[in-house]
C-alpha cells in the first residue's frame, strides 16, 4: 500500500524549517547510504552536529505522531532517524532499496519509508520520487507539508533536479504489524469503522467492526 497524506506540517512549521535550514550545515548524503546505494546517491543532508538538527527532528517526529491518517496506515511501533535531504541542480538518487534495518540506538526494522516534502513543487524542476510497483512506476512530487508513505521493500529513486532546490525529510517506520497485507486489511477496517461511526454513531454494527479490528490487531501485532 502506498498512501499520500496532505498537511502533515502546517504553514508555520514549514516556515520554521525553511528558516532553520537556510543557514544550516549540510554534508555529503553518502554518509548515511549503504555500500551499494553510495554508487547512486547524489545529495546533501543536514549535519547531525548542526544546532538546527535536534529541534527540527523533534518537530517532524511530533507532526508524524499526531497525524491520525499516518497512525492508521503505518501503525508505528518506532520512527527511525529523520534525515533532512537537499537536492540541487544535477543531483539525483538512483534506483535502490532501503536497508532492512536502520539506526543504531535503537535499531529498527524498516517496514515503511516516508518522504515528507518541505518545498512547493513549483519551486524546482525534476526531483520526482519514483516507486516501482507490480503495476508499473508511480511518481510523486507533492505539495509542501505533504508526505508519501510506501513499503521499504520497493525499489525507488529520485529523478535529477533540472532547476531549483528539492528539500525533503525522510525516515523509516517499524510497524506494529509486520505483514503489509495484514496492515492494509487493518487500515481498510479502521477506515470503514470511522466512516460508519461518523454516519450512525455507536451502533451494534460499529461494535462488531471495532471488535474485529481490535482482535486482528491483537492477533497480528508485535510489541
Amino acid at each position: 500500500m502506498i498512501i499520500s497524506i496532505a498537511n502533515v506540517l502546517s504553514a508555520a512549521e514549514l516556515a520554521t524549517i525553511e528558516a532553520q535550514l537556510a543557514g544550516a550545515t549540510f554534508i555529503d548524503g553518502q554518509a548515511t547510504a549503504g555500500w551499494h546505494a553510495k554508487l547512486v546517491k547524489q545529495n546533501t543532508q543536514l549535519a547531525s552536529t548542526d544546532p538546527a538538527f535536534g529541534p527540527l527532528r523533534t518537530l517532524v517526529q511530533q507532526a508524524l505522531w499526531r497525524n491520525p491518517l499516518f497512525q492508521m496506515a503505518a501503525l508505528p511501533k518506532a520512527i527511525g532517524p529523520i534525515l533532512f535531504s537537499r537536492y540541487e541542480t544535477g543531483m539525483a538518487y538512483g534506483s535502490h532499496v532501503d536497508n532492512a534495518f536502520m539506526g543504531s540506538d535503537p535499531r529498527i526494522r524498516s517496514d515503511l519509508s516516508l518522504t515528507l516534502f518541505l518545498r512547493s513543487p513549483e519551486t524546482y524542476d525534476g526531483g520526482e520520487l519514483v516507486i516501482e510497483t507490480t503495476n508499473g512506476e508511480e511518481t510523486f512530487k507533492l505539495a509542501a507539508g505533504a508526505m508519501v508513505l510506501y513499503p521499504s521493500s520497493t525499489l525507488h529513486r529520485v529523478e535529477a533536479i533540472a532547476q531549483g532546490v528539492r528539500l525533503v525529510a525522510v525516515t523509516w517506520i517499524q510497524s506494529l504489524v509486520k505483514d503489509p497485507a495484514e496492515r492494509e486489511l487493518l487500515f481498510d477496517l479502521d477506515t470503514a469503522r470511522q466512516s460508519l461511526f461518523a454516519k450512525t454513531g455507536k451502533t451494534p454494527e460499529f461494535d462488531l467492526i471495532a471488535k474485529t479490528h481490535a482482535n486482528l490487531l491483537r492477533k497480528w501485532g508485535e510489541l
